[in-house]
């Protein structure tokens, strides 16, 4: 079985990042999205073990301390990570692994696994990610200021990223995801491994 690839995608708050992946797995098959852990408070709606894995300071604190985090960072008073464990698995099983990270946490996972691929989302205008956080009615008019900060930090490390998509159309922002992911399973090692009996039938007269 070819083993799948890592697919880290950044955007600032507010960019339609998690709506763009919520499609693209409904869309293409064989590509999970990695579940982080968090301690940060559950919104409204959101499950445990669906949206994030909810868990304590101490908790969290604990598996940092038994290296079980692939990633982690803290945004905004609250501290996120991946799990190594779950993410290879998935790698192991054929299965394209996306990561919801920051920059932060890009640059910690391109040093661990360089063959990782890159995405990062950019939004139309900083206009447009205003609206989208007050219209999600999820944050203070403080924290909406703190986020537009945080997305201009977060924008200015584009450059460390292997492609860029604005979602300034949803559709055709969607298009270039999926582009982006069947292009790389595409790529000359994955198909050598994947069609190794095909390739084998082909030459075998040769």
């Amino acid at each position: 079985m070819a083993k799948g690839s890592l697919f880290i995608v950044s955007a600032p708050s507010g960019a339609g990042k998690t709506s763009l992946l919520k499609r693209l797995v409904q869309e293409l098959d064989e590509v999970v999205i990695s579940v982080s852990h968090t301690t940060r408070p559950k919104r409204p709606g959101e499950v445990d073990g669906r949206d994030y894995f909810f868990v304590s300071q101490e908790t969290f604190a604990k598996m940092l301390a038994e290296d079980a985090f692939l990633e982690y960072a803290q945004v905004f008073g609250h501290y996120y990570g991946t799990s190594r464990r779950q993410v290879m698995e998935s790698l192991e099983q054929g299965l394209d692994v996306i990561l919801e990270i920051d920059w932060q946490g890009a640059r910690q996972v391109r040093a661990k696994l360089p063959e990782s691929r890159s995405i990062f989302i950019l939004p139309q205008a900083l206009e447009v990610l205003e609206e989208r956080l007050r219209r999600r009615g999820q944050d203070s008019p403080e924290t909406i200021v703190r986020r537009l900060a945080g997305a201009r930090a977060e924008i200015s490390h584009y450059a460390e990223y292997d492609y860029l998509v604005v979602n300034a159309d949803f559709e055709q922002a969607l298009f270039q995801l999926k582009s982006i992911l069947v292009a790389d399973r595409l790529r000359l090692p994955r198909q050598q491994e994947r069609l190794e009996g095909l390739l084998r039938r082909l030459l075998d007269r040769l």
